[in-house]
């Protein structure tokens, strides 16, 4: 799992069966200090974030499972909205 910011929006018309109804955004990997951290990608939405967000990502297998009950070809997916995040305790 890793955090990271939404930075735009992906509009496909021809998609995988089964993503019909799952938004796709572009999400950019960030370090605890909310700086990049890594290339900008697509990941599925499941938890409804938008433009700016703090969002929870998984990837490879745990993103497809994220979508169930059916499992759908992605490498990302966006599982939760970040409300806060205190990086305060012992390796902080």
């Amino acid at each position: 799992m890793y955090l990271a910011r939404v930075i735009g929006t992906v509009v496909a018309t021809k998609k995988a069966q089964d993503m019909d109804g799952h938004k796709l955004l572009v999400v950019e990997p960030v370090d605890k200090a909310g700086k990049q951290n890594g290339e900008p990608h697509v990941a599925i939405d499941v938890a409804q974030a938008g433009e700016g967000d703090l969002v929870t990502c998984v990837g490879s297998r745990e993103a497809a499972l994220a979508t169930q009950p059916s499992f759908i070809p992605v490498d990302a997916a966006i599982i939760g909205i970040v409300d806060s995040a205190d990086f305060s305790g012992p390796t902080g």
